[in-house]
């Protein structure tokens, strides 16, 4: 049995199976016979244990005397282990009797396979000099692939050796220390990266997903399963930590620039492993803050203001969808289900304070921007969308509004201009007038109600005329059939009276003369006032070319109709016969003759109008169209138009900041000085959020207006006056 034990456990015989003095039947009788009959069990196991102690030891000499480099050292070691463990498959089979008839009784022996690998690990695992040839063969290969980029010639060689350290449980030793290899090797890559790209985040990220790429791939090829996401931990750790506020100050600048959605997804996940979302929210939110604030800051591309918000808020919502995001096991428990996906709320908080943050830099134009550019739409309407892309294409306009605190400076434009559409009769579509208006109201602001009192005005306005027709029957004059009257309450409509407005022709004033005396057989007690700057007019010219069919404003054709008298008419002569305002004239005779459509000629040709301009009918004017329309320049809201409305909003906030501050010292009969601004900033923070200095004025002006009173020992107490 001797024999046949120093045979089967000789590391000189490299073959697979030795050859044997004994039979496998002459190796177990005998077995048996010194187990049982000679009852020698424990010097058998005693001898086993030596032989398996004198196989081990000269497996270590051998491998210890390998003079090779490290990484060529595995071969042999792989060999050795491949070859000892199935001379433990034999081992066990030639002593099966053993195992059964004596070890199970006796506890505290180990079975022959498990005596073996204790031994081994011991022997082999236990050797500091074997123990370090590995971990230099792991260090070398490893580092080899990551300095070269490529395969290792004995790359193969790698996965046998993982897989007789996780044999002999081993494995988690030599991981640890392959993941502190990694972090060294790639914390001083990242040092030398950060120095050479110092002013290039955005390449120095680039790298570090080559890296991670080439980190996955050798993990998918060599390590074992469970290893795979520490090593590609180890690595984002390595080139992150330490760095992350730069690559989110740097890098996710150039993303957002470049609208890179997939690179910033990347950037959100590797942030993510270690810990530096925080940091990124922080970032994307000064990002996002600042490329508003430069877009509301432009002055000079106003009316680019709102597409390129929007072009921005959705690049924003759509990172919100899917590189923001984090993924969660779904309830259901089922294994083979989808993860869930849940939106970081963090970042949607961030998108918020970002834009409305930047609105600020700008104070009420964001507001007065977006309803013109819902103006817009409004006119041109579907034209080649369908419903849902039109409806798609309001409501990404129509999201700024929550990011405004305007909400009265955007009523109110957006009122004006709605007004305006539904006088002129230049809306695409009334039905997505009345669907848009109980949008607002439902979903953005309460009061915008004033939309069905206009349609209700119009219609009443419609009936009205129908009525006035009606009474022209039989009239020999039938040019009066040539005006058309939309009446109006004033309450209703944001325009205010006008003091002053154009002479209108004689044949034109008499019209009107007669619809007023129409008017007011039917109201007695009701006063009605014209407004020539919202009038249209359509009249026919004839050109040397031939005749054409002219929409203009009133202004217009008031103007024009100055040339059936005279060919050539002086700024001055105009001006006198039209009594229009001179800033309103001149726009009007800009329209005319320096626009795209020159119906009249102006001497000296520029493109202002002069006190001294001269200007002449152009009976050369051609169009391919027989109809033809003269835009205006008054038909769009004009800087003084603006500036008035601005003004009216903000005669309106007064009005609020001191109903405000009255109800608060009427309910409460006495209140602190900051106590009373801070109610009252909540109070209309709904309708604007109004400057504290505008509040303590209005505090200041009621005090005055005795509406209040100081107290008499603290000045910082306030006293209602009932």
């Amino acid at each position: 049995m001797g024999a046949c034990l120093r045979a089967a456990l000789d590391p000189q015989d490299k073959l697979p199976l030795p050859d044997l003095p004994l039979s496998y039947e002459g190796f177990y009788a005998g077995c048996r016979y010194v187990v049982t009959d000679a009852e020698q069990g424990e010097y058998v196991y005693g001898a086993v244990k030596l032989e398996l102690e004198r196989c081990i030891g000269k497996l270590a000499n051998e491998l210890k005397n390998e003079k090779i480099d490290a990484v060529a050292w595995i071969v042999p070691f792989n060999r050795a282990c491949d070859w000892f463990q199935k001379r433990v498959v034999l081992l066990e089979s030639l002593l099966t009797y053993l195992d059964k008839e004596y070890v199970l009784k006796y506890p505290k022996f180990s079975s022959i396979h498990d005596l073996a690998f204790e031994l081994f690990s011991a022997g082999i695992f236990g050797d500091t000099i074997i123990f370090t040839k590995i971990q230099d063969g792991l260090r070398n290969w490893v580092n080899h692939e990551r300095t070269m980029r490529a395969e290792h010639k004995l790359r193969s060689e790698i996965p046998a050796l993982l897989g007789h350290l996780s044999t002999h449980d081993y494995y988690d030793t030599f991981e640890s220390y392959l993941i502190e290899v990694t972090r060294d090797f790639y914390s001083a890559e990242a040092d030398r990266l950060a120095v050479e790209l110092k002013d290039k985040a955005m390449e120095y990220v680039l790298k570090v997903e080559e890296r991670i790429a080439e980190e996955e791939k050798r993990g998918e090829e060599v390590l074992l399963p469970q290893s795979r996401g520490e090593f590609k931990k180890a690595t984002e750790r390595a080139f992150l930590l330490g760095r992350l506020e730069w690559i989110a100050t740097d890098a996710l600048a150039q993303c957002l620039k470049e609208r890179n959605g997939n690179q910033i997804a990347g950037m959100y996940a590797r942030f993510a492993r270690v810990d530096g979302l925080k940091i990124l929210c922080v970032a994307f939110k000064a990002h996002v803050q600042d490329a508003v604030q430069r877009i509301v800051l432009d002055t000079e591309h106003d009316a680019d203001m709102v597409p390129k918000l929007v072009a921005l808020h959705g690049f924003c919502k759509k990172l919100l969808e899917d590189a923001f995001v984090d993924y969660t096991s779904p309830s259901t428990g089922t294994s083979d289900a989808p993860p869930m996906k849940r939106m970081n709320r963090a970042f949607f908080d961030a998108l918020k304070d970002a834009f409305g943050s930047g609105f600020k830099a700008r104070r009420s134009k964001p507001a007065e921007m977006i309803a013109k550019e819902l103006d817009k739409a409004m006119k041109r309407g579907k034209k080649d969308m369908t419903e849902q892309d039109f409806e798609r294409n309001v409501e990404e306009v129509l999201e700024l509004c929550r990011y405004t605190d305007d909400k009265d400076v955007f009523r109110a434009f957006y009122q004006r201009a709605l007004a305006k559409r539904l006088l002129l009769a230049r809306s695409a579509s009334d039905d997505d007038e009345k669907r848009i208006l109980k949008k607002l109201q439902t979903d953005y602001d309460p009061e915008f109600s004033m939309g069905d009192h206009m349609f209700k005005d119009l219609a009443l306005s419609k009936d009205l005329y129908e009525e006035y027709l009606k009474s022209l029957t039989g009239q020999a004059d039938p040019s009066a059939r040539d005006l058309f009257v939309t009446v109006i309450q004033r309450s209703s409509w944001p325009f205010t009276a006008r003091t002053k407005d154009a002479v209108l022709p004689t044949r034109m004033q008499e019209s009107l003369e007669g619809y007023l005396t129409f008017y007011k057989n039917k109201h007695k007690n009701q006063k009605l006032d014209f407004d020539h700057a919202l009038g249209t007019a359509t009249m026919t010219a004839r050109f040397d070319k031939g005749k054409k069919e002219l929409t203009l404003t009133l202004y217009q054709a008031i103007v024009l109709l100055l040339f059936n008298d005279e060919t050539e008419l002086s700024y001055e002569r105009i001006r006198d016969s039209t009594a229009m305002d001179p800033t309103e004239l001149k726009r009007v005779l800009q329209s005319l003759a320096c626009g795209k459509k020159k119906v009249l000629l102006k001497v000296p040709p520029s493109r202002d109008v002069g006190d001294k301009d001269v200007f002449r009918y152009n009976g050369e004017f051609t169009d391919p169209k027989h109809k033809v329309h003269i835009s205006s320049i008054l038909a769009q809201d004009t800087p003084e138009e603006s500036k008035r409305t601005q003004k009216a909003i903000e005669g309106e906030r007064r009005y609020i900041i001191d109903a405000a501050i009255v109800r608060i010292m009427k309910a409460r009969k006495k209140v602190k000085y900051e106590q009373l601004v801070t109610a009252t900033v909540d109070a209309v923070k709904n309708h604007f959020l109004p400057d504290v200095v505008d509040v303590k004025k209005r505090i200041e002006g009621l005090v005055e207006e005795e509406y209040m009173r100081r107290d008499e020992h603290d000045r910082h107490m306030f006293h209602y006056i009932a």
